[in-house]
C-alpha cells in the first residue's frame, strides 16, 4: 500500500457521482478511484469515462480489482450482503447510512469486518464541516456551560418518483426520518453525547408512497439536556432552512443552512458567560453575537481524507462503524416510539 488508498465504488450513480466521486474520492490528497460498478451499465460507464476509472461488470470485478477500500453509495436493502462480501475480500468499506436495515444487521456488519481485521466507516460527512466543528470546540470549552436543548432541522420537497428507492421502506428502510434524519441525530449526539430516549411521530401529510414524508423525534440525553430533529419530504426546498440549534446555560449557538450537503451556512454564537441574575425585563441585544466563520472545508473531501488515513496508519476514523451504530439504535427506537405511541429507552 503507497501513500495513497485506492478506491472502488459500488453504486456509482446518485450521491457518488454527484458528490462523493467529484468532491471526495477525486480531490482527496490520500486517494486514487480505480473502478466503479452500479447495476445501471450506462451511468457506469459514463462516470468511468468522466473520472478516469475501471466500468467493471460485478461485484465480484470490482472487488478483484486493484483497490484497498470500497465506497458504498447503494440502496440501504443492499448494504449489509455488499458489506459482507468486501470484508470477505479483505477491503476497507465506507458505507453510506444507515449501515444495514436493522440494528441487528448492523451488530453483525460490524462483528464481521472486525473479524476480518478491516475498517468499516459510516458517511455522516456533515461532522466534519468547519462550523461544526467550531461550535463543538465552543461545547468542549465549557463556552454554552450546562448544555439544555439542541433542535436539528433537514428537509426537502421529495415529490413521488418512479423507482425512488428512499420512498419505500422495504429499499431505505424508512423515509424522511432514516434518510435526513440520521444526519440530524448524529449531529445532535456529537455535539450533546449519546441519546437515552426518544419519543417520535411519522406520517404522510402530503405524499401518498409507503415512507413517511414527516417525522419529527424528540429526544433526551444522556447529559440531561433534550432535543428534537424534525425531517421532512414535503417542504418547499426554500422553505426550510436547515436550522441548527444548540443551548446551554451561559448561551447558544444558531445555524442556517450548515445541515446539508454544501460547504458552510450562517453560524452565530451568543455566549453570555457567568449569568448574574434575573433581568424582569429580559432585554435582547446583539452585541454580544459572535459571527463564526472558519475556512470552509469540503466534507465530501474530508470524510474520504480521514477514512484513508485512517486505513494508512491503522487507527481508528472519526466517522467510524460504531456512531453508524448507534445513530441505527436511536432511528430504530424512534420507529418503534411512532409505531407504539410511547418513550422508547435506547
Amino acid at each position: 500500500m503507497s501513500n495513497r488508498i485506492g478506491w472502488g465504488v459500488l453504486g456509482s450513480g446518485g450521491i457518488a457521482r454527484r458528490r462523493t466521486i467529484p468532491e471526495g474520492i477525486i480531490a482527496a490528497g490520500n486517494a486514487e478511484l480505480v473502478s466503479v460498478y452500479d447495476i445501471n451499465a450506462k451511468a457506469n460507464a459514463e462516470v468511468a469515462a468522466q473520472f478516469g476509472a475501471i466500468a467493471v461488470d460485478s461485484i465480484d470485478e470490482l472487488l478483484a480489482s486493484d483497490i484497498d477500500a470500497v465506497y458504498i453509495a447503494t440502496p440501504a436493502n443492499m448494504h449489509y450482503e455488499q458489506v459482507l462480501a468486501c470484508a470477505k475480500a479483505k477491503k476497507h468499506i465506507l458505507c453510506e447510512k444507515p449501515l444495514g436495515m436493522t440494528v441487528k444487521e448492523t451488530q453483525k456488519m460490524i462483528e464481521v469486518c472486525k473479524k476480518a481485521k478491516i475498517q468499516l466507516g459510516t458517511a455522516f460527512m456533515m461532522r466534519f464541516l468547519s462550523q461544526h466543528q467550531v461550535a463543538l470546540q465552543l461545547i468542549k470549552d465549557g463556552k454554552l456551560g450546562k448544555l439544555v436543548y439542541g433542535r436539528a432541522q433537514l428537509s426537502c420537497w421529495y415529490p413521488p418518483m418512479k423507482g425512488a428507492w428512499r420512498q419505500d421502506p422495504k429499499q431505505g428502510g424508512g423515509g424522511s426520518l432514516m434518510d435526513m434524519g440520521g444526519h440530524c441525530i448524529d449531529l445532535l449526539e456529537m455535539f450533546f453525547g449519546p441519546v437515552k430516549s426518544v419519543s417520535c411521530f411519522v406520517r404522510n401529510s402530503v405524499h401518498k408512497y409507503k415512507a413517511e414524508d414527516s417525522a419529527v423525534a424528540m429526544l433526551e440525553f444522556k447529559n440531561g439536556a433534550i432535543g428534537t430533529v424534525d425531517t421532512f419530504f414535503c417542504i418547499p426546498d426554500n422553505s426550510s432552512k436547515n436550522i441548527l440549534e444548540l443551548y446551554g446555560s451561559n448561551g447558544s449557538i444558531i445555524a442556517k443552512g450548515t445541515i446539508g450537503q454544501g460547504n458552510a451556512g450562517e453560524m452565530t454564537a451568543y455566549l453570555e458567560g457567568d449569568v448574574k441574575g434575573y433581568d424582569a425585563q429580559q432585554a435582547r441585544t446583539s452585541d454580544k453575537a459572535l459571527e463564526i466563520k472558519p475556512t470552509p472545508i469540503n466534507t465530501y473531501k474530508a470524510e474520504i481524507e480521514e477514512f484513508s488515513v485512517a486505513i494508512l496508519k491503522k487507527r481508528k476514523p472519526a466517522n467510524n462503524a460504531a456512531v453508524g451504530f448507534q445513530s441505527q439504535k436511536v432511528l430504530a427506537a424512534c420507529y418503534k416510539s411512532a409505531r407504539t405511541g410511547k418513550t422508547i429507552k435506547i
